[in-house]
């Protein structure tokens, strides 16, 4: 295995250019209900006031002596690697400090969140030489935390560690959202809504790549899907006939079949290249073969799926990767051979494989996809296709200053109008026009980087830069699911060297410009909103865009597998309040009232906020007054039938077997429909 996580270094080249290049894509107000006093509810507010206490860290538990050679002042919160934890006031974990002081002296130290808030603090004695400080901590609070510390004589900070810059050492408390929202049972696996690109092997003794690059990380972050390779140029480099399906045997981290597989197949080997070189921008100099050792793949993916899947209903195919004109393997032959060989490859799979689902065409970008739907789709292309990959990227560098939302407002100029929310109701579109009902759509890969010109450094990214990041990660991965994705993937797992700086969920703590396949991790707050949205929209269908929202107002629902509550997730955004320059603006605020429950009705419903924390709502007439912030928040309610008529379901979706939507009729225009909000 490579270092890029199982993909070579051609794929390494494409994710460069690709990054690199463009990203390009191509309400009325709420009033109260008559007789209704709105009881108004600042969630934030509450959250702190409710668990200000909720972080706590004892007097040093022991002290014992150090190595001598190192930093000032270290910081760290042993753990399995992750530096995640469990939300609880009786699980406690270990704070460490070792200190080098000259003289005694007394270490000042502070714990904030991802707001910048400070959750807990203290000060203890320290003598001269190097010493080793622990602490007992609990925390009851969910979310990302970044530790400070000084001394007060001789003053220093924690210094930088690869990418993480200094002045903090970070950890991450999961959240516990099962009061809110019990499990679900899933009919079959593959109805997981979430994966992830990227490994870290941190285990002791395991080093990049020689181990299980996916646990204990991606189990802890509730990421489902992962990429397994049979590209044909991998397989069979030098000729025709050397993979036995049989003899194939499936990596032993994948064994365990708690991780599913999306089956890579891009690419061809130099024997069967027209050029002579192993290449993804032609076709094959036979399809013959090609379709062939695809029978073979199909083969050996059935049986792999029956022995270590017996759960997962179906296989996944992605045929090709990012195949943009300028991008790292763009496509230089003809529609009709790219077509064939889609048919040569569908052909193959299905031969041997009754649970295949083959898909493309997996352009960089939102909009990339639907252009080239919109020029293969009357070809035929779409015969081939079970189904559709996507990646997600929607604008000229997918960042903190350019979020999902931004081109909607047609007053920014160099943008373009749609954003990604239009993107993927144009891509539904052309898959109604071209796919089979229900084709699934898989969006595998979006992640968000530092802004554009911005590199790692000891005084970046700073706490605001973070905050928005993990706003912005969670908004574009809500956005895509809302819009009609069956499933997302989070790109990256940390920090890495090529391309943009920092699409990272997780700063890479040994080099510093990033790793592949890194031994030392620790949380950003983007990885800790990801943990809480795969906990509270996983084991979700998609019901779809709130209708009639305010300008500003961006709100989603889904609903609970086997018929169960349904879950909103809301934000604000302001174009002219969000950006580097100005900064970007969490005390943003703006009231918006949803219905939860029918008229004439009084309760309480859950919020949980982006970091998976629970607050009780009230709500009067079945209305609960909000005040939402960039930072998205979730909404539990109990009653389903509020939201039949409330919502704008995804044009052509369909929810996937297991999953119970709300009757709804696609495609109506949010212009003229009315919504759940107070009238």
């Amino acid at each position: 295995m490579s270092q890029w996580a199982g993909r070579t270094p051609i794929h390494r080249t494409a994710m460069v250019a690709a990054v690199l290049a463009f990203r390009l894509a191509s309400g009325e107000a709420a009033s109260p209900a008559a007789g209704a006093s709105a009881v108004h509810v600042d969630i934030t507010a509450a959250q702190s006031q409710s668990q200000a206490a909720g972080l706590r860290c004892s007097a040093p538990s022991s002290q014992t002596g150090a190595p001598s050679n190192g930093d000032l002042i270290e910081a760290d919160t042993p753990s399995d690697g992750t530096r995640l934890f469990t939300a609880s006031a009786s699980k406690p974990f270990a704070l460490v400090f070792t200190t080098r002081a000259p003289q005694n002296d007394t270490l000042n130290w502070q714990i904030r969140d991802t707001w910048n808030v400070v959750r807990a603090s203290g000060s203890f004695d320290v003598a001269a030489g190097a010493v080793s400080s622990t602490l007992s901590c609990t925390s009851t609070i969910a979310g990302y935390f970044a530790v400070s510390a000084s001394l007060q004589r001789a003053r220093g900070q924690l210094e930088s560690r690869g990418t993480r810059p200094a002045g903090m050492a970070t950890f991450g408390v999961l959240p516990d959202t099962a009061a809110a929202l019990p499990a679900v049972r899933f009919p079959y696996e593959d109805l997981h809504r979430f994966g992830g690109q990227g490994t870290a092997y941190l285990a002791p003794g395991q080093h990049c790549c020689d181990g299980d690059g996916y646990r204990p990380v991606y189990t802890a972050l509730g990421l489902s899907w992962v990429n397994d390779n049979r590209n044909w140029y991998m397989e069979e480099p030098d000729r025709s006939g050397t993979f036995d399906p049989a003899a194939r045997q499936l990596t032993p981290y994948l064994q365990r079949g708690d991780v599913m597989r999306l089956i890579q197949l891009d690419g061809i080997p130099k024997w069967a290249s027209p050029t002579a070189r192993q290449t993804h921008s032609y076709a094959p100099t036979s399809l013959a073969q090609m379709k062939e050792y695809m029978a073979k793949v199909g083969a050996e993916s059935n049986r792999v799926r029956s022995t270590y899947f017996p759960k997962q209903r179906d296989n996944y195919y992605q045929v090709t990767w990012e195949p943009d004109a300028d991008g790292g393997l763009p496509w230089r032959d003809t529609d009709a051979n790219f077509i064939a060989m889609y048919k040569a490859v569908w052909e193959g799979i299905h031969q041997t494989d009754p649970h295949a689902v083959v898909m493309g065409l997996t352009y960089s970008s939102v909009q990339g996809n639907v252009k080239w739907m919109r020029r293969l789709g009357p070809l035929g292309i779409g015969r081939y296709m079970d189904g559709m990959t996507v990646h997600g990227y929607y604008d000229i560098g997918t960042t903190p200053s350019h979020p999902p939302e931004r081109v909607a407002d047609t007053r920014n100029e160099g943008t373009v109008s749609g954003a990604l929310a239009a993107s993927m109701r144009a891509l539904r579109h052309e898959m109604r026009q071209y796919l089979k009902p229900g084709a699934p759509l898989f969006v595998t890969e979006t992640g968000i980087s530092y802004d554009i010109a911005e590199s790692y450094g000891k005084s970046y990214p700073n706490a605001d830069v973070l905050y928005a990041q993990a706003a912005v990660v969670a908004r574009t991965h809500l956005i895509l699911l809302g819009e009609g994705a069956d499933m997302t993937y989070v790109f990256y797992l940390a920090d890495m060297p090529d391309a943009a700086p920092g699409y990272g969920i997780f700063f890479e703590l040994e080099h510093a410009k990033g790793a592949y396949g890194p031994t030392h991790i620790s949380p950003k707050p983007a990885a800790l909103a990801v943990a809480a949205m795969t906990r509270i929209v996983d084991g979700t269908s998609t019901l779809g865009p709130l209708k009639g929202l305010p300008k500003g107002v961006y709100a989603y629902a889904f609903r609970r597998l086997g018929g169960g509550k349904i879950v909103i997730a809301l934000w604000t955004h302001d174009n002219d309040k969000w950006s580097a320059k100005t900064g970007f603006n969490a005390g943003q605020s703006v009231e918006y009232r949803l219905r939860v429950d029918a008229s004439g009705t009084s309760g309480e419903v859950t919020a949980l906020d982006m970091m998976g924390n629970a607050s009780a709502v009230p709500y009067r007439d079945g209305v609960a007054s909000l005040k939402l912030s960039p930072a998205p928040v979730y909404v539990v309610s109990n009653n389903a039938d509020v939201f039949k008529d409330a919502v704008i379901t995804p044009e052509g979706y369909v929810a996937r077997q297991g999953a119970e939507p709300l009757p709804q009729s696609a495609g109506k225009s949010a212009s003229n429909a009315r919504g759940p909000i107070a009238r």
